[in-house]
């Protein structure tokens, strides 16, 4: 998924201070408090001036706002003041490149703070202008997940395990936000800071009583959440991905585990079922509640002491599993999810344990477990049904441990089930990825059908080139009886996966998940997995599962 890095580039930078994000009253904060709460200086005549809210975008800008001019890929923010202001900004803060684009053009009537580096004092700024978590005040109980995979899928269980205890909640995340009211479509996994906590007041202003949101590491990189100190942060697992940013694996958990200090949570959940995991649990600065996922029956990795909750007993029902949740003192709590896969366990584990860790008794729980199935939530695109018959499944898989687990939780039982797998790989990202992917599919699926996912500004078929040299490599160095094709364009390769498919094989179109739009050369074209699917399989006589499990 794209995170862009620009505010006010050419590129929309997600949805920053769009329609539904800001709570409808906002107490007026004087400039002259801004510039206090970073140490800066404010000029003399401006320190009355009233401010209201806050962006980085100026095509946002309300009347009251302060413009945060920040660099972008190819432009400054600085040269949109004139714009923001015209939309109503009072005020423009930015850096010294910005002030000295400012100085160079014609005068601006609105008075010009400048911070050495503004992007890191935005999360405290729209703290400060919004009150989104104001001490002493009751708010919504706030859980972040992060981790390279299950983020989305254990923010919806939380939110789920929390509504079946009868809490009003608001949800933040790659798919969608909800705050109480309609669903806002998402473009970053997080938001910008200055949505989250306009985000955060408008759940406190609606009487939400808890949130859950999804917590990437371009947001913290990225100062995304700035500012927001979670009741409980929750670690799913750290594997090979977003090196295009972070360099190194070292560098990616580092980057992670920032959330585990007292600056931003109050607790932890972690999974200890990798070395990460168990890195980060001895680390952590933060009370921290552990969790074993890989059916240990409560010894631990090393044969020691146990995590303080284990899943034991796990056994398939339908699509998903039945399992056990057993603390070292050995309290027992009974778990099902429908979704398919271990990787699901494990999240409905973690959304468990961190409602657990929230407060909340373990005897409610188990009622709501039993009474509310939440773990059976449909969430877009991960692990989404399109049929049974074949099964055909759209997963947002994109990394190649996520693509490995994908692949081993479709295989079916059944004697001379195949599995088809359509997928690709995303353009202007970690490269090395490709080829991993490539062999993994090789030897998990029977027909591997590499086609494109976001190319964005590379080359659609160098990058699937990249893919199939995986693919094939693995095919001829380990003799694996699978058949390797290459069909594009994406809507192509999935009819063909349909025209190939009996009613006993699965078909996994993975990469992209919910996502409606593909990226190609800076434009962007309708395309939805789920939609092609379902059409293809009706073409070809299928039956397909109702519209409500398909559409987001």
């Amino acid at each position: 998924m794209s995170e862009p890095t620009a505010p006010d580039d050419s590129a929309p930078a997600g949805n920053d201070s769009g329609p539904g994000f800001r709570p409808a009253a906002v107490a007026a904060v004087p400039l002259s408090a801004i510039g206090e709460s970073i140490g800066v200086a404010v000029p003399g005549a401006s320190h009355s001036v009233p401010v209201t809210g806050i962006s980085l975008n100026s095509r946002e800008i309300r009347p009251g706002d302060l413009y945060v001019a920040l660099p972008g890929a190819t432009r400054h923010g600085a040269d949109f003041v004139s714009q923001a202001v015209d939309a109503g900004a009072v005020a423009v803060l930015t850096d010294d490149a910005g002030a000295r684009m400012l100085a160079l053009s014609n005068d601006i009537p609105v008075p010009v703070l400048l911070a050495d580096e503004p992007r890191s004092v935005v999360g405290r700024l729209s703290a400060l202008i919004y009150q989104s978590r104001p001490e002493g005040t009751a708010g919504p109980a706030l859980f972040g997940v992060t981790g390279t995979n299950g983020k989305t899928t254990t923010t919806y269980f939380i939110n789920a395990l929390l509504q079946a205890l009868g809490k009003r909640t608001g949800l933040i995340g790659t798919i969608e936000i909800l705050a109480g009211g309609e669903p806002i479509p998402s473009l970053l996994t997080t938001p910008e800071s200055t949505d989250v906590h306009a985000l955060l007041a408008l759940m406190r202003e609606r009487g939400l009583d808890a949130a859950s949101m999804e917590v990437s590491s371009h947001a913290v990189s990225f100062h995304r959440v700035d500012g927001v100190v979670f009741d409980v942060t929750g670690f799913t697992n750290l594997t090979q991905d977003h090196l295009d940013l972070h360099g190194t694996m070292e560098e990616y958990f580092q980057t992670k585990a920032r959330l585990f200090t007292p600056a931003r949570a109050r607790a932890a959940v972690v999974t200890v079922d990798d070395a990460w995991g168990r890195r980060l649990a001895a680390a952590a600065e933060i009370p921290v509640t552990t969790l074993a996922t890989a059916g240990q029956d409560g010894r631990g990795h090393d044969g020691g002491l146990s995590a303080d909750w284990t899943v034991v007993r796990t056994a398939p029902r339908g699509l998903g599993t039945d399992f056990v949740l057993r603390h070292r003192d050995g309290a027992e709590l009974r778990v099902h999810t429908g979704l398919p896969g271990s990787f699901n366990v494990a999240n409905a584990a973690l959304a468990t344990v961190m409602v657990l860790a929230g407060g909340h008794d373990p005897a409610a729980v188990q009622a709501a477990l039993d009474a509310g199935d939440p773990f059976t939530v449909a969430v877009p695109g991960r692990m989404q049904l399109v049929s049974t018959a074949p099964a055909a499944v759209v997963d947002f898989a994109h990394n190649p441990d996520a693509l490995q687990r994908a692949l081993e939780a479709v295989r079916s039982p059944e004697p001379g089930s195949k599995v088809i797998i359509v997928f690709g790989a995303t353009g202007q990202r970690d490269q090395s990825k490709r080829p991993a992917m490539g062999a993994i599919a090789a030897r998990l699926a029977d027909t591997v059908i590499v086609s494109d996912d976001d190319p964005h500004d590379e080359d659609a078929a160098a990058i699937r080139a990249d893919v199939l040299a995986g693919a094939q490599a693995a095919k001829a160095s380990e003799g694996l009886d699978c058949t390797v094709l290459e069909v594009f364009p994406r809507e192509a390769a999935i009819l063909k996966a349909v025209e190939l498919a009996r009613t006993g094989d699965t078909i996994l179109v993975a990469g992209r998940g919910h996502e409606v739009w593909q990226e190609v050369k800076g434009v962007n074209l309708a395309l939805d997995d789920r939609v092609e699917l379902r059409n293809a399989l009706t073409e070809r006589g299928f039956t397909v599962l109702e519209d409500h499990r398909i559409e987001s």
